[in-house]
C-alpha cells in the first residue's frame, strides 16, 4: 500500500501540498513508519491564500513547518474517530477544533473526502488550509 506522501503525490490535486512538505523537508517523515491522520488541503485551498503570502510561507521553513504539522494528527483515525472528538491535537502542539454541524469541520475548513488509507496512515481531504492560532 503507498504511503501519505505516495498518495498526495498520485492524486494529482494535492500539488502544493506536496511542494510544501518538500520544501519543510517533511517527506521522509510522512513517508515514515506513522500512523499520522493527515488533514490535506487541496490545490483549491492553497489557491485561496494570496499567491505574495503564499510564496513568502514557503520560503520561511520554520513557519511552514508549524502550518503543515497543524494538519497532522498522531495516528491512524478514520472519520468516525474524527467526528467523536471535539478537538485533536496535532502534531504541531495545538489542537483543531472539529465540528459536526451541518457537515464535518476542522476549524474552518470542510470536510470534503474522508478515510483514503494509506500504508502509514490516513487521508482526509479539507478545502482550506487552517493555521495554528
Amino acid at each position: 500500500m503507498p504511503t501519505i506522501v505516495d498518495i498526495a503525490v498520485q492524486a494529482g490535486k494535492f500539488n502544493t501540498l506536496v511542494q510544501a512538505v518538500q520544501a519543510a523537508g517533511l517527506v521522509e517523515t510522512l513517508s515514515g513508519e506513522g500512523p499520522f491522520t493527515v488533514f490535506a488541503p487541496t490545490d483549491e485551498a492553497f489557491a485561496q491564500i494570496p499567491q505574495d503570502t503564499l510564496q513568502a510561507v514557503l520560503a520561511d521553513k520554520e513557519r511552514l513547518t508549524a502550518i503543515l504539522t497543524y494538519h497532522v494528527v498522531p495516528g491512524k483515525l478514520m472519520a468516525a474517530d474524527v467526528v467523536r472528538s471535539s478537538q485533536l491535537q496535532t502534531v504541531q502542539g495545538q489542537s483543531i477544533t472539529v465540528n459536526t454541524d451541518g457537515g464535518v469541520r476542522v476549524d474552518d475548513a470542510n470536510v470534503i473526502q474522508t478515510d483514503i488509507e494509506a500504508d502509514n496512515g490516513v487521508i482526509h481531504v479539507i478545502d482550506k488550509v487552517i493555521m495554528p492560532k
